[in-house]
């Protein structure tokens, strides 16, 4: 588009969408309601803006989702010869090595947020930009703000890429809090031998290399690593979905920076970051039974006779709603994240489509402990790359609240002006529980808060701050621990409660959840990623065996 073509749009802002009868706007309705920002960003990204193919109206399955326990999903069951539509409200976003496809932490605009308009960071710097279809979905509860996947690699996109093994000790703590699940020890040996292993593997996981390690982006790593060993503490190296390749590649100035300018929240353009599709989605096309269906909102849910009923929009990436359609399935896969696999169960069971939902459903949801902590440097003047490095274990300072600390970037920030972050996670059995208000048609959350966690984490980064002679928190603009966030939302429809030991969802045969929704709000202390995708391997592995 030439800059007379832009100018024109531009001056269409008084331009309104026409609407049918039944609310449905046609594409170019849809793009004459706010022709400014649509020219940007089919500037910016045209790929997203290209006509998207309808989902079968009939299917064998259907996944709504494709982040992590969707993909492994779709995948498993195309490679079983199960034809698989997977629904997916995001955009699927290309990469290019030398193309910024997604914008940044540092000054983000509408690919950066999902329908939002302002966004407050963990540094404290507030940014406003348009309303449109972007790859973070925030959303916001009375005192905590939930962060989530909203594209094709739902969560894969947005993560920093930390992907780790939790302990065993801390691993069965957490699933026998259900009470419910049964032989714990089993379901760990089954993780440990054969589907961490699995999962580490087809995720392409591996340890930062030394060369990457020792460049002047990870200056900030390095410092991180010093002064946790001041206090006495010894940095674990942890594994990543990075392609340490494009990484280094950046750092010789041979691909557009990403990773190393501190981008992961907001996607990575160049393929630093190994997401989903470049594995398990990816797989799950090759097979030719699976299909992903990118724009397609699912926003009910319902049995239909012998069949599952799926009512989906099919959006544009400004949110316009192009059609509205129900799909049948035989088989439903909710694979949406823990808070849109939530509520699509509690809302089917508030309005009476799925009425003998289990009472558990809502229930037994966590943040994983999560927080953003911060120390204050005298260094500054690099960019800090986003991988992590390591991290740190600490079960002694505050007996029974075992802490992790993990090497963090702090996001938002074009330049490093001395803050220095780590992302925490306690392991602290508070849980909180949704329901469905039909009046607001949206969640509600009751959650107490984490104080005891809060305080946990606030003595750990205290005793390294007091061993290196560094000062806590950024004032006015971060606090030392910030628990007023989670990237890691688990539970809701809790394994061994909500549904079986498989998530079969208990009184509803061929209804599944297979997402973080069946996570008991705690992966022990470590990033979900590698629990969600080992869980659902095994669980996946059993039910395409038996159920079809």
């Amino acid at each position: 588009m030439d800059r007379r073509t832009f100018m024109k749009a531009a001056g269409a802002t008084g331009a309104a969408a026409a609407v049918t009868s039944v609310g449905v706007a046609t594409a170019a309705e849809a793009e004459a309601a706010n022709p400014i920002q649509v020219a940007k960003y089919k500037l910016l990204v045209p790929e997203i803006f290209k006509a998207l193919p309808d989902a079968p109206a009939t299917n064998k399955a259907i996944v709504i989702g494709s982040g992590f326990g969707a993909a492994v999903t779709a995948y498993r069951l195309g490679q079983a010869g199960v034809q698989t539509a997977v629904l997916e409200r995001g955009s699927r976003w290309p990469n290019d090595l030398n193309r910024n496809i997604f914008t940044t932490d540092a000054n983000p605009d509408g690919r950066g947020f999902w329908h939002r308009t302002k966004f407050t960071g963990v540094s404290g710097l507030t940014n406003s930009f348009d309303d449109f279809g972007g790859v973070l979905d925030v959303t916001e509860f009375d005192g905590l703000d939930v962060w989530h996947g909203a594209a094709v690699g739902g969560g894969s996109i947005v993560y920093t890429g930390a992907t780790i093994e939790p302990e065993e000790r801390f691993f069965k703590h957490v699933f026998g809090l259900t009470g419910t699940f049964g032989d714990v020890g089993a379901l760990y040996n089954e993780m440990h031998n054969t589907y961490y292993p699995m999962a580490l593997a087809n995720l392409g996981a591996t340890p930062m290399p030394d060369k990457i390690y020792n460049s002047n982006a990870f200056t900030h790593s390095r410092t991180w690593d010093a002064q946790s060993a001041k206090a006495g503490y010894a940095p674990q190296v942890i594994n990543g979905i990075w392609n340490w390749d494009t990484v280094q590649k950046e750092i010789d100035g041979k691909s557009s920076p990403s990773c190393i300018m501190g981008a992961s929240n907001l996607g990575n353009s160049n393929g630093a970051k190994q997401d989903l599709n470049y594995s398990y989605l990816k797989w799950a096309e090759a097979t030719g039974k699976a299909k992903i269906y990118a724009g397609h909102q699912v926003t009910d849910i319902k049995r239909s006779g012998n069949l599952w009923a799926v009512t989906v929009q099919k959006i544009d990436p400004t949110g316009k709603v192009l059609s509205t359609r129900t799909l049948t399935a035989e088989k439903l896969f909710l694979g949406a994240g823990s808070i849109n696999t939530t509520e699509l169960l509690l809302k089917a069971k508030a309005t009476g489509a799925l009425p003998n939902l289990p009472s558990a459903i809502g229930k037994g949801w966590g943040t994983n402990g999560d927080a953003a902590i911060v120390r204050v440097l005298t260094l500054g003047g690099f960019t800090q790359g986003a991988a992590s490095r390591s991290r740190i274990l600490d079960e002694t300072t505050t007996p029974g609240l075992p802490v992790t600390l993990e090497n963090w970037y702090v996001p938002g920030l074009p330049v490093d002006l001395g803050m220095i972050g780590s992302l925490g996670m306690v392991l602290d059995d508070t849980r909180g529980s949704f329901t469905y208000d039909t009046t607001a048609k949206k969640l509600k959350l009751s959650w107490p808060g984490q104080d005891a966690a809060k305080l946990a984490m606030r003595a750990v980064n205290n005793k390294i701050a007091k061993a290196a002679g560094v000062s806590v928190g950024f004032p006015p603009l971060a606090p030392d621990v910030n628990t007023t966030f989670t990237a890691h939302p688990l539970g809701g429809a809790v394994i061994g409660q909500a549904s079986d030991n498989y998530g079969r969802v208990n009184g509803y045969p061929g209804l599944y959840v297979v997402d973080g929704a069946g996570i008991p709000g705690s992966t022990g202390t470590v990033n979900p990623t590698l629990t969600i995708t080992a869980l659902a391997e095994r669980n996946i592995a059993k039910i395409r065996t038996t159920d079809f």
